[in-house]
């Protein structure tokens, strides 16, 4: 508690002393994949499907039900076309592959369509996909299909976890500020073909009931003319990154393991540690962000609370920060009901600033590092997104990990007519999740 609070003393304190130039870093526009109708997968579907791989116990599947009804996931959610295939599910690699495909080539064709911009005018390329990683690499897969110019700066994120969009972008920014009038494209994904746990160990059969079919691809410009007040200025402005990485504490380290089981069944072990990591890397990460983005009254009286318990040994609780005081818009990482639980309790939040993490969770699953861009898709799609509004992305992962992007809206954000994943369905958002 004292090295946490002497921390965020520190940070404060190089703040109010210190300014740093930084390139100004925009979102031109983003796209979320929405699947066909064809692919959605209720709790009845996704109980026939395990039933019909034939290799889970009877206990087991009493282990699904349970898990997927306190999950938060809805019954609209979707499964990859390889487990529609008959006479039963295809789970091959030439499927994960065309999964792959299907997600990233939709959801960047929707963002090229929307920005105008061609493929050719893109000069970084960051993929991020935590356990799916082919040869060729999935920027590879991209650059081809797109044929995209042979000077491009590819990147192939794997192996990240959750939080790995947040480092995606991060990454883009960096290259940004090298790289003066320039476009990037980041794209987040998960492949759930190629990860289906096919055991009957409980540790690892969490994530089957959680992960969904979902990516996203996002436009950045370090251009001019999409700056505020730009001929053609974008949407949202970079404020912030903040990561941190726990993994040099084992417990942490080894909280979410891709690892094979005793029968050799590979899949994903998520270990009661996790919630205990998540907190420890959410705190961390509170403290570096904080004093980037508390009002300076907050700051301060933060400060005092920690100066009267350190110092004078006075008997008074923690103060914890109102985040709500510093964003208008909380886009955290829907990892299941359990987690958004916690992270509400944690960040003293009401069920208005999480309503669209809620929501993305019980419409489209856990779709990893994309989901984050579902729920501003849903904050567009509702029309809440006005000029000068702050918004906090958080993404929490393997590793472990804690990310945070903080962006603030150039412009009003009109509620969109086309190639947006919740305009079906909106009007009957927000809904009781059961």
């Amino acid at each position: 508690a004292t090295i946490f609070s002497l921390g965020w003393i520190a940070a404060l304190w190089l703040l109010l002393t210190r300014k740093k130039k930084r390139t100004g870093v925009y979102i031109v526009d983003f796209a979320c994949y929405k699947p066909d109708d064809k692919l959605k997968c209720s709790a009845e579907l996704s109980e026939w499907f395990a039933k019909r791989l034939g290799v889970y116990t009877e206990k087991t599947m009493e282990f699904f039900k349970k898990v997927y009804l306190k999950s938060g996931v809805g019954d609209e959610s979707y499964a990859p076309p390889a487990m529609f295939h008959h006479p039963n599910a295809d789970l091959s690699w030439k499927q994960a592959r065309a999964e792959a495909e299907l997600v990233i080539f939709g959801a960047v064709d929707e963002l090229l369509a929307k920005t105008g911009i061609k493929s050719k005018d893109i000069g970084i390329l960051v993929v991020n996909s935590s356990c799916f990683n082919p040869t060729p690499s999935l920027s590879s897969m991209i650059v081809n299909h797109y044929k995209m110019g042979t000077d491009i700066r590819s990147f192939n994120l794997g192996g990240m976890g959750c939080s790995a969009g947040i480092i995606a972008i991060d990454l883009a920014k960096d290259l940004l500020g090298m790289h003066p009038n320039t476009y990037a494209l980041v794209v987040s994904t998960e492949n759930i073909t190629h990860n289906l746990y096919l055991g009957n160990n409980r540790p690892m059969l969490v994530t089957n009931c959680l992960f969904r079919v979902g990516g996203a691809a996002i436009l950045l410009s370090n251009h001019p003319c999409h700056s505020p007040g730009g001929a053609a200025a974008g949407k949202y402005e970079l404020l912030h990154t903040v990561r941190i990485h726990n993994g040099g504490d084992d417990k942490a380290y080894g909280c979410i393991t891709q690892e094979a089981d005793s029968d050799g069944v590979l899949g994903i072990t998520l270990t009661k540690h996790i919630m205990v990591a998540a907190a420890d890397a959410l705190k961390k990460n509170l403290t570096k962000l904080g004093p980037l983005v508390l009002p300076i009254g907050e700051q301060l009286h933060f400060a005092a609370n920690v100066i009267a318990r350190s110092v004078f040994k006075l008997d008074r609780k923690p103060y914890i920060p109102d985040f709500k005081l510093a964003f208008d818009h909380f886009l955290l990482h829907a990892g299941g009901r359990a987690v958004v639980d916690e992270l509400e309790k944690s960040l003293r939040l009401g069920e208005e600033k999480m309503e669209a993490c809620r929501m993305t969770l019980h419409r489209f699953g856990n779709t990893s590092s994309s989901c984050v861009w579902y729920e501003l898709a849903y904050l567009e799609a509702k029309g809440r997104v006005r000029y000068g509004d702050r918004l906090w992305q958080l993404g929490v992962g393997s590793g472990f990990k804690c990310n945070s992007a903080v962006w603030r809206a150039i412009r009003d954000i009109d509620r969109p007519k086309s190639m947006n994943p919740w305009l079906d369905c909106i009007d009957e958002y927000p809904l009781e999740v059961p």
